[in-house]
């Protein structure tokens, strides 16, 4: 009903987790081509944080709502609407912020939510997994190919191991000592401790590489690719003229669509990858999410949950 009021956690200006301040603001309506959604959990990704300290330069006008990812129901649909039903569950992404009990949501930028999962579960995967389904996909990655992930404990990382396995791949990864075990229970073949080894004595002839880690990281994992083969990076730009006198591609991830996150959720069922989920937060401890999520500390997505039968 329009008039009706909602919770949301809104920053008023840039700044540090201080800034956000939970309020109490008119519930959104769905517009022509839009879907309300009830958020029962949201993801709290880098971005959020990152947008919120001005690291990422977006066109913000204040008030702004933060999140991007969620996990819902469907409670209303607009005018101009098909495909999408009422009290249906759907997980995705929307700008208009997600810490807040609706969303007004484009179908194109959601799908329904993998059976199994519970919705603090899909609200783990915007970002996270949508990252590195597209990754893998741009990166040709086949049955056989040999990979390389950087950062596989990461929130991205943890995603790329699980859909390199799904297509049948090879998989190497890196990570901290304490993390060898975990990346190795996520299907990595052969695990690397970035700190005692040399991945570029390891690995010399692989298919591709992801680069979640960025600087000398990046820089040096052109000689782990093999002529022909692929490196991309999701958080710097590959040394382009190095790579092309190798004979290596150098890719960008291209963004998820609605047939993505199709295509994650049925993989998630068919029991192949799985979310982690590091700690839950409710609403109210925003700033608490937040203040861990800057650290880049621990395994797996941090979550916002607004109802309790999340």
């Amino acid at each position: 009903m329009a008039g009706e009021t909602m919770r949301a956690v809104r920053y008023h200006r840039i700044g540090g987790p201080e800034v956000l301040e939970l309020e109490r603001i008119l519930r959104p309506e769905p517009g022509e081509g839009e879907v309300l959604v009830r958020v029962m959990a949201a993801g709290v990704i880098p971005y959020d944080w990152k947008v919120r300290k001005g690291i990422i330069p977006a066109n913000l006008s204040f008030p702004v709502i933060a999140g991007n990812a969620f996990a819902g129901i469907v409670e209303r649909i607009g005018p101009g609407v098909e495909g999408v039903a009422v009290g249906e569950r759907v997980y995705g992404r929307c700008s208009r912020g997600t810490y807040a009990d609706y969303v007004t949501v484009k179908p194109e930028a959601m799908a329904a939510m993998p059976r199994i999962l519970s919705f603090v579960e899909a609200a783990a995967l915007q970002g996270g997994a949508t990252t590195a389904w597209r990754a893998i996909i741009d990166g040709e990655v086949k049955p056989g190919d040999r990979v390389l992930i950087h950062g596989a404990a990461g929130g991205v990382g943890l995603f790329a191991v699980q859909f390199a396995k799904a297509k049948g791949a090879y998989v190497y990864g890196t990570a901290s000592a304490e993390n060898q075990d975990f990346i190795r229970s996520l299907g990595v073949d052969e695990a690397i401790d970035y700190a005692a080894q040399d991945f570029a004595e390891i690995v010399q002839d692989a298919d591709f590489v992801l680069d979640t880690v960025g600087g000398a990281t990046l820089d040096r994992s052109i000689v782990t690719v093999k002529p022909g083969g692929i490196l991309l990076s999701i958080v710097g730009e590959p040394p382009r003229q190095a790579a092309e006198a190798r004979g290596i591609r150098v890719k960008s991830v291209s963004p998820a669509g609605r047939d993505d996150l199709a295509e994650i959720a049925r993989v998630i069922d068919a029991g192949k990858a799985k979310p982690v989920i590091q700690k839950v937060f409710l609403l109210e401890e925003a700033r608490e999410a937040h203040r861990l999520c800057e650290t880049g500390h621990g395994r797996g997505r941090i979550v916002i949950v607004l109802n309790l039968q999340a």
